[in-house]
């Protein structure tokens, strides 16, 4: 056997299980590079068929596993780290077809919420959103978005 089969197979040996993971009916798991890491019984999004669903995402930096600090920037994260995902199963933000947003302060946040996504769209169309004001949020949090895009498969 050589060398680089040897690799390849250890590595896959090694790799989470979640990162591989599909059901009986194609349902596949998501975990893109540079996205952030997962922690628990959840996964970042998941393809199933033609859409892709995308967890709640929180403004949290990939690089560090951290919450940005400053609260726009921590809105605009939680945007970028839902596109990283949307992008590896070749949607754009304008592929969006359900944004749910989840704010602990909606007068205060709902404008940073909007200013957030008018300069990542750019321009229609923007997809159907929600946005609700809930008593708490995972880790304290400020805000946490969960979506779904249209991302046809190429054949």
């Amino acid at each position: 056997m050589s060398r680089l089969a040897l690799l390849a197979g250890t590595v896959l040996a090694l790799a989470p299980d979640f990162a591989l993971a599909q059901s009986p009916n194609g349902v596949r798991t998501l975990a893109p590079p540079g996205a952030i890491k997962v922690e628990g019984t959840w996964s970042l999004g998941v393809r199933a068929g033609d859409f892709v669903f995308v967890a709640g995402m929180q403004g949290v930096d990939p690089a560090t596993g951290e919450l940005v600090p400053d609260p726009e920037t921590r809105i605009r994260q939680a945007f970028l780290n839902i596109k990283l995902i949307a992008q590896s199963e070749g949607a754009s933000l304008q592929d969006c077809v359900r944004l749910t947003v989840y704010v602990s302060d909606l007068k205060r946040l709902a404008p940073m919420v909007d200013k957030a996504q008018a300069e990542l769209w750019g321009k229609p169309p923007y997809p159907p959103r929600t946005m609700v004001e809930v008593r708490r949020l995972f880790d304290d949090d400020i805000v946490e978005i969960d979506s779904v895009f249209y991302a046809p498969k190429k054949p």
